[in-house]
């Protein structure tokens, strides 16, 4: 009489059946992450739409331009929370590259809004008031910000410093055009910005691979204003900007 045998199996095929299950659940978890941010993105883009006729419109119309944009800025907070609550249950590290794009953005809207409403807003804009913290922007949404132990959603450092970069683009590119709208006021004020924040950014020892790409491009946007402040005052159509001024009175 023979014996009956097992087949013999050098593992034990449960294990995969309990790793097919996480990926399942690790699927699931991705498609409401994603179906969260197609939400914020449709308002990211609304008032991405929006600011972006900043371009085009004289400086009259730029206060009324920004007000417009106060109800959008509402619904995306709205939506980022959605988010949040989304992906609270997980661990922040193990989805957040995901978001980082979309938080990266709403960040340099925000800061984009708040510059054209401070410059444009008052009949003597403050520079040295021109750029939101982290802080203020992690207020404005009302999210954490910069946190070192807590597992949770927040915006990082790294995150705020792209959405600066990105703010120094924009205002790059707002000079030129401001030009075109026979506003001077500006981009004196761009200029001032644009190489205090490039000024800034040579002191930070920036381990991202990245951000130190982009931040060494500050040097292009520079040069940039520099260029158009030049064709302005060979042209009288502004004076010699202040920096320069103070330069000269003390040599």
């Amino acid at each position: 009489m023979s014996e009956t045998t097992t087949p013999y199996t050098s593992i034990d095929h449960d294990i995969f059946a309990t790793v097919q299950e996480q990926i399942e659940l690790d699927t699931q978890v991705k498609e409401n992450i994603r179906d969260a941010l197609k939400s914020l993105d449709k308002q990211l883009k609304q008032i991405s739409s929006t600011l972006s006729r900043v371009h085009s419109l004289a400086p009259t119309e730029i206060p009324r331009l920004v007000a417009k944009t106060k109800p959008y800025f509402e619904d995306a907070r709205k939506e980022l929370h959605g988010l949040i609550e989304t992906v609270k249950a997980y661990p922040y590290y193990k989805y957040n590259g995901m978001w980082t794009r979309d938080l990266q953005n709403l960040t340099f809207l925000v800061l984009l809004e708040t510059w054209l409403e401070r410059m444009y807003t008052t009949d003597s804009p403050q520079p040295g008031n021109a750029l939101l913290t982290i802080e203020e922007v992690g207020e404005r949404l009302g999210v954490p910000v910069n946190l070192k132990t807590e597992d949770q959603f927040h915006i990082t450092i790294e995150e705020y410093l792209h959405a600066v970069i990105t703010l120094v683009e924009e205002l790059s590119r707002l000079m030129t055009n401001a030009v075109t709208q026979r506003d001077f006021k500006r981009p004196q004020l761009i200029s001032t910005f644009v190489k205090d924040i490039h000024s800034s950014f040579q002191v930070l020892n920036l381990k991202n691979d990245s951000l130190r790409r982009r931040s060494d491009g500050l040097k292009y946007n520079v040069k940039k204003v520099e260029d158009i402040c030049y064709d302005l005052i060979v042209r009288n159509l502004i004076t010699t900007e202040p920096a320069k001024e103070e330069d000269a009175m003390e040599s």
